[in-house]
């Protein structure tokens, strides 16, 4: 009776990171004179440079002797997946809800699973102190989605608590603004049930998550079902979908979660959330049991992936030259290992050694993959993200978005503009006071790069976000970019009379001193069609003129497209040539005459 396990769980940005910190902070983890960092739960650097949580973790605070483990959960929608596995981890949910955006597509996602699982929810509605906080119709809102998915009566009448995560304070009654955290973590004690399991019994655990250790290798991560676990016990792995997984091994090492610690303990109960090294082929999914009574436990089926891109080992002229694993080898096994630990992706090996299928839920989840893998050092090359075209009752069918799009008033119009290109249907419009939030239902291959043009159309002050809906007959074509490309002429190094000149073609993506080889994309053309240009021509001394007198010209600003925006970028014909050091675009055909008859030929639909 002196544990609750419970996962916060919400739509990106609503504060579920800084919630957990002043959990932490009141909950007795940190000194009273200790320095601590914002969104401390944020440990990787990718995570604190982008400001989101892309993994989920586990930390645990004591409250009036009742010892509470929290995990925090990712609210992007490419995350789901880390939210759906940790969920059976838990026994109650505290829902998260911005006081002025209230439910948006994530929250309506996390809280169904929840739902399903039967949960017990505690609504948190976050930053009461906003100027423009809605904190009544925001009440009203969280109720009808209880309703639209079919909550029963007690999860209807789930209780309601107020918070500003930023300033540590928590109330019960959101005119009466709190001193402190003490009213949420009281309501946690007395609303989220202590995790039920008799520890009389033989032991037995779900794999929720694993973790990687310098020293002790994987790291087996759940909560102990029921009965007792101990150091030196010999334990069965077995899996509820594959009955192929059966093997033994001896727990080297067990450890609670004290604070943001990892401590080390002799033996764990029946409701803890416990660390158990010993064995490095257990995987999320799996049970681990007592070889007296081995049953596999039901693992909640991950959603499906709807996005898949091609990675490949990289052949430009480039080539390893930047990177330290650069071979077929090393590329595919670190996408396998990557899809060992992250359910939601699934990797496939194609006809070509060098080229495999990598899917996931959505182009910052691949991306995500991506940037790590530059980071450890890989080189590589990755073709434009495509969405998971299925074959439903004989219909050709695509994934559907539910997107939800704020905006001010004067930039309806623009909006409405957009989606109806890309076949976006609206749904739902609500006016917000000086805000107007719009709701479509788009496919989800109608939202490849259209990121850039949104922050054009709105200036910046927009706000969108979407997540996977259904899948539905196929849209019709859809432009993905109307714009070109400029095409470097050969290879050498871009100098700058050659921008000089190209920049009246279009816009540039490169600087002088840059190196570029034959068939690199170096900037775009607003026509449309594809411009060999040469960047690489110097100015050449004569009677009439110095080749040094390039002073004189000016280029443009140039600005670095980040890995997002290259994704964007790209085109059917294209790939992104991806290294520690290095962005590149390019043509999948380097060669200019053989791109120009394969170009012809299916224009003509002539056959190779």
């Amino acid at each position: 009776m002196d544990i609750r396990n419970v996962a916060i769980i919400a739509h990106v940005d609503h504060g579920k990171t800084s919630l957990v910190n002043e959990l932490l902070k009141q909950g007795g983890v940190f000194r009273e004179n200790q320095q601590v960092a914002d969104r401390v739960m944020d440990r990787n650097d990718l995570e604190r440079e982008r400001g989101i949580t892309i993994l989920s973790k586990n930390a645990a605070c004591m409250f009036n002797g009742t010892k509470i483990n929290v995990v925090d959960t990712p609210g992007h929608a490419d995350f789901g997946g880390e939210v759906e596995r940790v969920l059976k981890m838990v026994d109650g949910v505290l829902l998260v809800v911005d006081s002025f955006e209230g439910p948006m597509p994530q929250t309506r996602f996390v809280l169904k699973k929840a739902l399903e699982l039967d949960h017990k929810v505690i609504v948190v509605i976050n930053k009461i102190d906003k100027k423009d906080a809605r904190v009544k119709e925001v009440i009203d809102e969280v109720l009808e989605l209880f309703l639209e998915l079919d909550a029963t009566e007690e999860q209807l009448n789930s209780p309601f608590v107020f918070a500003s995560a930023r300033n540590g304070v928590a109330t019960l009654d959101y005119n009466n603004v709190g001193t402190d955290m003490k009213p949420l973590l009281q309501k946690i004690i007395d609303y989220i049930p202590a995790p039920a399991g008799n520890t009389n019994e033989p032991f037995q655990m779900l794999v929720s998550s694993t973790e990687q250790n310098d020293y002790l290798g994987k790291l087996a991560v759940g909560k102990i079902e029921r009965g007792t676990v101990k150091v030196g016990q010999t334990i069965q792995v077995v899996n509820y979908h594959d009955e192929n997984v059966s093997s033994t091994f001896k727990i080297s090492n067990l450890f609670l979660f004290e604070g943001l610690k990892q401590v080390p303990s002799p033996e764990a109960v029946a409701g803890d959330i416990v660390c158990i090294a010993g064995s490095t082929e257990v995987t999320i999914g799996d049970t681990v049991c007592d070889k007296a009574k081995v049953e596999a436990i039901p693992f909640v089926k991950i959603s499906e992936p709807s996005v898949e891109m091609t990675f490949s080992v990289n052949n430009s002229p480039f080539a390893g030259k930047e990177g330290k694993y650069c071979t077929s080898r090393h590329l595919r096994d670190r996408l396998i290992k990557e899809s060992v630990k992250d359910l939601s992706l699934k990797v496939f090996e194609t006809d070509s050694a060098d080229s495999f299928r990598v899917l996931g839920r959505g182009e910052m989840h691949i991306s995500i993959l991506i940037e790590n893998m530059r980071r450890d050092g890989y080189e590589f090359q990755v073709s434009m993200p495509k969405v998971l075209i299925k074959e439903i009752d004989g219909v050709k069918c695509e994934p559907i978005d539910r997107l939800v799009i704020d905006v001010p008033e004067e930039c309806v119009g623009n909006i409405m503009v957009a989606m109806g290109e890309r076949k976006g249907e609206l749904v739902a419009l609500t006016n917000m006071g000086v805000r107007t939030r719009l709701e479509f239902l788009i496919p989800s291959r109608g939202l490849f790069g259209y990121k850039s043009q949104f922050l054009t159309d709105t200036r910046g002050e927009g706000v969108m976000s979407s997540i996977f809906e259904e899948y539905a007959p196929f849209k019709g074509h859809i432009d993905r970019r109307n714009y070109g490309a400029l095409v470097a002429y050969e290879t050498g190094e871009a100098v700058q009379y050659g921008l000089f000149n190209t920049q009246e073609r279009g816009r540039l993506l490169i600087t002088p001193g840059t190196k570029v080889y034959q068939g690199m994309i170096v900037g775009t053309n607003p026509k449309g069609d594809d411009i060999v240009v040469n960047v690489c021509k110097r100015k050449q001394l004569s009677n009439m003129r110095s080749c040094a007198s390039d002073d004189a010209l000016r280029l443009e600003p140039v600005k670095a497209l980040t890995l997002e925006e290259c994704l964007e970028f790209l085109n059917d014909d294209e790939l992104l040539e991806v290294t520690p050091q290095s962005l590149r675009l390019r043509k999948i055909i380097l060669d200019h005459t053989q791109r120009g008859r394969a170009d012809f030929r299916r224009k003509n639909n002539i056959d190779a």
